[in-house]
């Protein structure tokens, strides 16, 4: 493995399944990939912690619990969830790196050891923001991130752009 990694964030919406939407727990499918993706990280006793942003949660669309449940049944330690929508001006939102950085509390784990997984430019700046290396996926939005949004983090790069989620593992196993 390239570096001794504390942990792993990862996205869900167009990283993990799913597409460019938010697709509520009950009808959100797994990429086929993912699984594996999941169970590589698990084999080598790597904390995944899924990070995402959920406004769909404070419109009562559906919970945080209901998030949480299917996560953690996807093999995530943790779920960091932000339930707020980009009008309420939460701090948990990302681009913030709050979730990052309440994990690190909580687990005492050194952000500069771990690596942000995900398909949009606000993973990116996310993990930018709190030192992690990132890994950009071009399933979901990743071609959106690198082209129409680009701008947003012009001055960020990606350690590492893959095709998929898998593609982002395996490259850490190298």
């Amino acid at each position: 493995m390239k570096d001794i990694i504390d942990a792993v964030f990862i996205d869900r919406d167009g990283t993990i399944g799913g597409g460019c939407s938010a697709v509520y727990p009950g009808e959100f499918e797994l990429y086929p990939f993912a699984k594996e993706a999941i169970k590589l990280l698990k084999s080598l006793g790597i904390k995944i912690f899924a990070f995402t942003n959920q406004p769909g949660i404070s419109r009562g669309e559906s919970t945080i619990q209901d998030f949480e449940r299917e996560l953690l049944g996807f093999g995530f330690d943790k779920a960091y969830i932000c339930p707020h929508g980009e009008d309420e001006k939460c701090s948990c939102r990302k681009p913030s790196s709050e979730l990052l950085i309440k994990a690190s509390n909580e687990y005492n784990i050194d952000l500069k050891k771990c690596v942000v997984i995900g398909d949009r430019w606000s993973d990116m700046l996310a993990g930018s923001n709190a030192g992690t290396k990132k890994i950009l996926v071009m399933t979901g939005a990743g071609n959106e991130a690198l082209g129409k949004y680009r701008s947003k983090w012009s001055s960020i790069q990606p350690d590492y752009i893959a095709e998929n989620i898998l593609d982002a593992v395996s490259w850490l196993m190298l």
